[in-house]
Order: structure tokens, then C-alpha cells, then sequence
């Protein structure tokens, strides 16, 4: 290998360990910092650096979750949840309600939208028929996953190989054109041959490349998704773990969270300000809110004024209940149902799981001023299904911890589509509202399927207007706003612009693989180790190396950099590169084994009360089948020669 075939193997192996040693570290910026390098180095120009950043993969998955939240807000998918189970009484009927329903959905909307919208009406229905979340909730994330590779357009990770297959056929074209042009002009026989010779193994392999239509994913993702679900129905109930969520612990032990304390008259505070009375200083404790007669006042501001008959509302842990004892004029509330009654209508608890790309990740709750940001304080904190046991304003927060707020009852409203929030998931019993423009999104919806659907089936390529899914989905997105069925700035806030960065980046990094050579050393390299003549054994290689970096880093910047690689060990090998296609789509995609594997993984993990070894137990079993079945087919309906 030449310096830049190195430069660029380094590169993404520094990468991927920054990643894994460093955790804290944003994923976007250490493949924007590897572009950065492999563009320096002369490895990319700067227009194929910037390419990935007009990717039509980045397109379509900005403006599919755009579509996702529309049908969020509009209430769509709350209306399809309670619809599905509102019969269900048994943890069994409600997974069987949810299997065919969830695999269904996530074939034709990104899965990581489906389990954001899908989570909080399953967690109510457990809350509703006394189940554990932690019985449901991993369910909904592998259920998503599997109808992920239904279809072209179900998972982010095949839109992004899609991508990569039409940028392949725009440059076997211009090879095509150029030595159909020599052909024209070439007299000598022998390098006329040659010339023909050449034209025939690029149209070959621009057979091979050529773009995926919608379902042809589906051919080995129905049965993959048919032997995990029977997987998913028979063996991880068994499993999974009985927990509470975060809510569920508040329910049950409220007064490890919670005190409430009665301002007397005597009380030397009556008359200062919070801050001076000292009140956001106690050690383990954390004032959310005052009731004032009725009237709740929350979050507390520093300037807000103690008055006689105040009730204090800590949060925290109680065993410094004895700190506020000793302050004179301070004793335990006593409890009068009607103003709870009458307090309950005002404050709500709620849920939050931090994104990996949220700005509040590596911060502490007091110094990003978290109660007047967002209007709520903050209860509890849980990582790792354990409660966090540092005061509640010095937790450094951490992708994936789950927040436990106390806010006023609009917060859902507002937040569900806030991109630094996974999940927004109401503790209370409120039902979803209802929005007057869902039948009307219901059918943009439909009319987007419909329109995919039909120019796979007649033919329109995807390279064309009418038949690229990137065009398709802006055409549906603009539609949504302009008939008002969401806001253009709930538009903009759906779109997670770091996980757009991160395939841009991902597809430049992939890019300098193979334009420095280091991608065809790679494959060079797997296809000396195990034999040319091996065909399966290469797939085999191929789909494990790429589930195992899946579950280590995001899925679609994993697709980006095994493309060239499975491309190359294709040739190398000298058989037709789509089954090692089919298998980095699919081995991407399903990560069932951590929580960082796939982002839905992520988002059930506090909710559930869930452990990342739960997820390593049942992940076993769903990993295990859904390979197998993988292997086993893959060759059946892409053979190798």
C-alpha cells in the first residue's frame, strides 16, 4: 500500500476508537475531524468531501423524519397505537398485536420513528394493565428493527447503500459512454477486443451495483423478519427481566424522590428570595417547585419570594430530609387530597431519554440552567436502569440517560419533536390529543407509499424525478407544511442534523478508502486469508465483520465504510458483488446486542428500567436466527456466479 492507502486505513481505525474509548466524545465530529484529515492529505478533493453532504441518502432520511413527525404530530400513530391495543389485556396478546403491526409500520417509516412514537402508548398501556415496561419495551425496539429491512426505505442504513449504488451507476455509465466512444473510433482489431472486453465487465458489473428498487430487500428481510419475530414472540419474553421504569419507581417510591415541606409562620425565609434564603444550596436536595395556595410555581427562580403557607417541593435524596428539619419554621407537609387534587391537574411527571447528538450531553443540570431552558425541573436521573445518586444539579448527563421531569401538562406537547430528546413519554394518563388534520396526513402519508410503490412497478428509475425516494419525500414533506398538518419549524427541529453530518462524513471517509486503494488491499487481504473459491465463507466474513462494528458505532456510518470493502472483496474474488450488498445492508440494520447498536436500542433503555446485559440476553437468540436465516437465503436469491 502507498502513504494514502495508509493514511486513510488509520484514519477510520482512529476513528472508531475514539469512538469506543472516548464515549463522551460527539459522533459527528470524529468522522467530520477524519474527513478533514483524509481531504488534507490530498486523499479527496474538496468537491468529493463535500459530496456526502448532498448525498440523496441525507436527503430522504432528513425528510423522512420531517414526515415522521408530522405523522407524530398530527396524532396518526397515537390514533394506530391505541387502536392496536386497546383490547389487549395479556403481555402476549399486546406483543402479538404489536408484531405484525410494528414489523408492518417500520417497513415503510424510519424505525427509529416508530419506537419514538410507538414507546409512550406502550408504556401507558403498562402502566393502565399493571405490566412491567421492561416485559414490552425491548420488544418494540427489535420488532422496529426487523420491519426495518422489509423495504428500501424502512431503515436509514439501506437508503445510505442505495446512495452508494447509484453514485456506482453514474460512474459505470461515464465508463460505458467513454469506451462505447473509443469502440467508435478504435480500427485495430486486437485493442478493439480488448476495448469490447472491458465494456462487457463493466456492464456486468453495473448490473451488479445497479440501484435497489423497493422490495428487493424484502425477498430475504420478510423471511429474516418472520424467523425473528417467532424468535421475539417464543424465547425473549422468557428473557426479559421484571423492572419498573424510572415512572414506575416514582409510583411506588415516591418519598425517595420527593418532600414537601410546610412554610409556618414563624419561618425566618417569609420575605427573601429563594436564592438568599438559601434554598438551592442544601446538599442532596433540589427545589422544583413551590405550591402557593393552588398555584403552582415551577421551575423555581432565584428571585422568587418565600411567603407564609408555601409548600417547598424537594427533590432529591430524603435522607437529608434532616437538613431541612433543622431550618426553623419548615415541617413535612401534611397531605390534603384536595389540593392534591387540584395540584395534579397543574404538574404532570414525564420521561425524556437524552439522543446521542443532544446539546446537553457532557453537561451538568445546574450550569445549563435546565429549569428555565426547558419550564420543568428535574426528579430523577437513571443510567443503566440504576438511579444516578449524585445531586441532582451536578449529574454530568450522558446519551441515553433517562430524565424524569416534573413540568406542566403542555411539556409533550411541546418537546415531542425536540431532536435532543429520543423519547418523550408522558408518566401521567392523559389520553394523546386528537388533531384535526390526521386523516389529512394519514393520506399524504399513504400517497407517498403509493407513489413509490407504483414507479417500482413500472419501471421509473431511480435516478429520475418522479422515481427518486429523495425528491418523493421533499414532495410529501412540502405538501405536510403547506397544508398545515405541521410547522416548518417543527419541520426543521425534527431533522437531527448530526446524524446527517455523521453519514456525510461517513460516506467521505468510505469514499477515501477506496479512491487511496486501501479498500481493495482490504478485501485483497479477506479474500487471500480464506480463498477466492470460497464464496460463502467471504459472505459469512463479510456480513459478521459488519454486525459486530454495528454493534460499536452508528449502523449508517458502518454501511458507508463496508461498501467499498464488500464492492472490492466481490471483485477480488471475481463474483457478483450484490449478495455482499445485501449482506452489509441487512448486518448493518440488525443490531440486537447494545444499547449503542442501533439508536432504538438506546431509546427503550431507561424507560424499560433496562440494564445493557438484558440486552446482551435476549439479543443472543434474535442475532443467532436472523443470521443464520441470512446466510442460508442471501445465496439463494443473489447467487455468487
Amino acid at each position: 500500500m502507498d502513504l494514502q492507502a495508509w493514511i486513510a486505513i488509520i484514519t477510520t481505525i482512529s476513528v472508531f476508537a475514539v469512538i469506543n474509548i472516548r464515549r463522551n466524545t460527539p459522533l459527528e465530529l470524529a468522522f467530520l475531524t477524519g474527513l478533514v484529515v483524509v481531504t488534507m492529505t490530498g486523499i479527496l478533493t474538496p468537491k468529493e468531501a463535500l459530496r456526502g453532504f448532498a448525498h440523496p441518502a441525507v436527503i430522504t432520511i432528513g425528510s423522512l423524519l420531517a414526515i415522521s413527525a408530522a405523522l407524530n404530530k398530527s396524532g396518526v400513530l397515537d390514533w394506530i397505537g391505541r387502536l392496536l391495543l386497546g383490547k389487549a389485556e395479556t403481555e402476549g396478546q399486546a406483543l402479538r398485536r404489536l408484531a405484525l403491526a410494528l414489523i408492518g409500520s417500520s417497513a415503510f417509516l424510519l424505525n427509529t420513528a416508530v419506537v419514538a412514537m410507538m414507546a409512550p402508548v406502550v408504556s401507558k398501556w403498562c402502566r393502565l394493565k399493571d405490566v412491567a415496561p421492561s416485559k414490552m419495551l425491548i420488544p418494540v425496539s427489535y420488532l422496529a428493527i426487523l420491519g426495518g429491512v422489509c423495504t428500501l426505505i424502512g431503515t436509514s442504513t439501506t437508503l445510505v447503500v442505495q446512495a452508494e449504488l447509484q453514485n456506482s451507476s453514474r460512474e459505470f455509465k461515464l465508463e460505458q459512454d467513454n469506451l462505447s466512444a473509443q469502440i467508435a473510433l478504435e480500427k485495430d482489431p486486437e485493442k478493439l477486443a480488448v476495448l469490447k472486453s472491458e465494456l462487457d465487465t463493466i456492464a456486468h458489473r453495473a448490473t451488479d451495483l445497479s440501484p435497489m428498487p423497493l422490495f428487493e430487500l424484502g425477498r430475504v428481510g420478510l423471511p429474516v423478519a418472520l424467523v425473528g419475530g417467532i424468535v421475539l414472540l417464543l424465547v425473549v419474553p422468557k428473557l426479559l427481566p421484571y423492572r419498573e421504569g424510572v415512572a414506575g419507581v416514582v409510583d411506588d417510591q415516591r418519598r425517595e424522590y420527593i418532600v414537601e415541606m410546610q412554610v409556618e409562620p414563624n419561618c425566618p425565609y417569609i420575605g427573601k428570595n429563594i436564592k438568599s434564603a438559601g434554598l438551592r444550596q442544601l446538599p442532596g436536595l433540589f427545589l422544583i417547585e413551590i405550591d402557593r395556595s393552588g398555584f403552582v410555581i415551577t421551575p423555581v427562580a432565584p428571585d422568587d419570594i418565600v411567603e407564609e403557607g408555601d409548600r417547598l417541593v424537594f427533590s432529591g435524596d430524603v435522607d437529608n430530609i434532616v437538613d431541612l428539619k433543622k431550618i426553623e419554621g419548615l415541617k413535612p407537609a401534611e397531605t390534603d387530597p384536595e389540593l392534591e387534587k387540584l395540584l395534579g391537574k397543574q404538574r404532570e411527571l414525564v420521561e425524556v431519554v437524552l439522543s446521542p447528538t443532544s446539546p446537553l450531553i457532557r453537561s451538568n443540570i445546574r450550569s445549563i440552567n435546565f429549569r428555565q431552558r426547558y419550564d420543568s425541573a428535574v426528579v430523577a436521573v437513571h443510567r443503566n436502569g440504576e438511579q444516578v445518586s449524585t445531586k441532582i444539579g451536578r449529574i454530568q448527563l450522558q446519551a441515553g440517560d433517562t430524565l424524569l421531569l416534573q413540568t406542566h401538562k403542555n411539556f409533550v406537547e411541546q418537546h415531542r419533536n425536540n431532536k435532543e430528546f429520543y423519547l418523550v413519554s408522558s408518566a401521567g394518563t392523559s389520553e394523546p390529543m386528537a388533531h384535526r388534520k390526521r386523516p389529512l396526513a394519514l393520506v399524504i402519508f399513504l400517497g407517498l407509499l403509493a407513489w413509490l410503490v407504483l414507479t417500482n412497478f413500472i419501471g421509473i428509475g431511480s435516478d429520475t424525478a418522479l422515481g427518486s425516494p429523495a425528491i418523493v419525500s421533499l414532495c410529501a414533506l412540502a405538501l405536510l407544511v403547506m397544508t398545515g398538518c405541521m410547522r416548518m419549524v417543527d419541520a426543521r427541529g425534527a431533522i437531527d442534523i448530526s446524524i446527517l453530518i455523521t453519514i456525510a462524513c461517513a460516506l467521505g471517509i468510505g469514499l477515501s478508502l477506496e479512491r487511496s486503494g486501501a479498500a481493495q488491499t482490504i478485501a485483497e487481504t479477506i479474500v487471500a486469508w480464506i480463498g477466492n473459491q470460497n464464496h460463502l465463507a467471504l459472505l459469512i466474513a463479510i456480513y459478521i465483520l459488519t454486525m459486530l462494528m454495528t454493534e460499536m458505532i452508528s449502523n449508517n456510518a458502518v454501511a458507508a465504510l463496508m461498501y467499498p470493502i464488500a464492492v472490492n472483496t466481490a471483485i477480488a474474488a471475481e463474483c457478483n458483488a450484490r449478495p455482499f450488498i445485501i449482506a452489509i445492508c441487512l448486518a448493518a440494520s440488525l443490531a440486537f446486542l447494545t444499547p449503542i447498536g442501533y439508536q432504538t436500542n438506546l431509546m427503550v433503555m431507561g424507560p424499560g428500567g433496562y440494564r445493557p446485559t438484558d440486552l446482551l440476553k435476549t439479543g443472543l437468540p434474535m442475532s443467532l436466527s436472523v443470521t443464520i436465516t441470512a446466510i442460508i437465503l442471501i445465496p439463494i436469491f443473489w447467487p455468487f456466479l
